[in-house]
């Protein structure tokens, strides 16, 4: 169980899948940091709640990532939590059409921007008193398969996954779990092509199902409220029909 002294840090706050997860935190009765890089976007996401810090950040920068956990020390004294949720689909293409200056951001947004993110945070959970936290990475069914065409993504994506097992080992003597979940076709303005049209493996486009984004907020709820001794490694979550199982 949680008490009041635990802090969560969400990136990717401002819209989709870290809007939903930043506010059951809220509701369950964090105090939440809310990481992205539109002000407005996490200010609706607070919605005026006491205990919501909105920090813009661009997680792809290293100064922008330590001033956001520099003012959750300087609000709440210490991290508990950490949901590295921040992302980009990136380029599509065949690799010969994907253009390099896109790969990279998409790198430094999805996989640079986690490991910032949780290099600062297992700082803070080393150092802190007691010591100890929890890190929860949003790797994507994407870190399994790929879509046609997700050569950026899919590589940070699957990346992803090393950084997690990596963060479970080194994390060990200091009491910092981590796990990842993997989240398929989850209802939010950046997977709404997907429910109308999205080219499968065979070339065909196809529609394919979605499913609440709030079934994800309550997977990551019960994640983070394992207490240290216990951990989700891997937690893969999907709509029930959607071409994962059985893809290409």
């Amino acid at each position: 169980m949680i008490g009041m002294a635990d802090v969560a840090v969400v990136t990717g706050a401002g819209s989709g899948i870290g809007q939903v997860v930043a506010q059951a935190l809220l509701g369950a009765g964090y105090r939440v940091a809310l990481a992205g890089r539109r002000a407005e976007a996490l200010e609706a996401t607070a919605d005026g709640h006491a205990d919501a810090l909105v920090v813009p950040t661009d997680v792809g920068d290293e100064s922008s990532v330590a001033a956001l956990f520099a003012a959750v020390k300087q609000r709440w004294g210490r991290v508990d939590l950490l949901v590295n949720n921040a992302g980009t689909f990136g380029p599509s293409g065949t690799p010969d059409e994907v253009d390099v200056a896109q790969w990279r951001a998409a790198v430094d947004t999805n996989l640079t921007g986690s490991f910032l993110c949780a290099r600062e945070a297992f700082a803070a959970m080393r150092a802190q008193d007691p010591q100890g936290g929890r890190i929860v990475n949003n790797g994507s069914i994407s870190a399994h398969v790929p879509r046609p065409g997700s050569a950026a993504y899919t590589a940070t994506k699957h990346a992803i996954t090393g950084l997690t097992r990596s963060l479970s080992l080194d994390g060990r003597p200091f009491g910092i779990a981590c796990g990842q979940i993997d989240i398929g076709n989850a209802a939010t303005d950046m997977t709404a092509g997907i429910a109308t049209g999205a080219k499968q493996a065979d070339g065909t486009v196809r529609g394919e199902p979605t499913f609440d984004a709030r079934h994800v907020a309550d997977a990551v709820l019960y994640m983070a409220g394992l207490p240290l001794e216990a951990n989700v490694q891997f937690l893969t979550i999907t709509a029930t029909t959607m071409p994962f199982i059985g893809r290409g």
